[in-house]
């Protein structure tokens, strides 16, 4: 196995477990180190083709499920920001007529 596919499967791994655990600061680091495998992925010649892309297709459902756990995550705490104004405006109003 090439060390750029190996370099894929490795930050593509860590990215699956960060996802697991929702740690979005590793989330973070392990997205731009993917991002720079897949380039350097593209430049170099690849000895074994179909491993190369068997690793995009695991890399590409990855990222499809780490975007519909973003998603959920945003509706999640656009609900709890909603619930704390709502929160925060009745006790204003209660302060009023307190």
């Amino acid at each position: 196995m090439s060390t750029t596919v190996q370099r894929l499967q490795e930050t593509g791994s860590a990215l699956r477990n960060a996802l697991a655990t929702q740690d979005w600061a590793a989330i973070g680091e392990l997205d731009m180190q993917c991002r720079q495998a897949v380039d350097e992925a593209m430049v170099e010649a690849v000895p074994d083709e179909a491993m190369l892309r068997e690793r995009m297709q695991e890399l590409l459902d990855l990222y499809r499920e780490l975007v519909s756990v973003c998603q959920d995550e945003q509706r999640r705490l656009a609900c709890e920001m909603l619930q704390l104004n709502q929160s925060q405006q009745g006790a204003k109003v209660y302060q009023l007529f307190g």
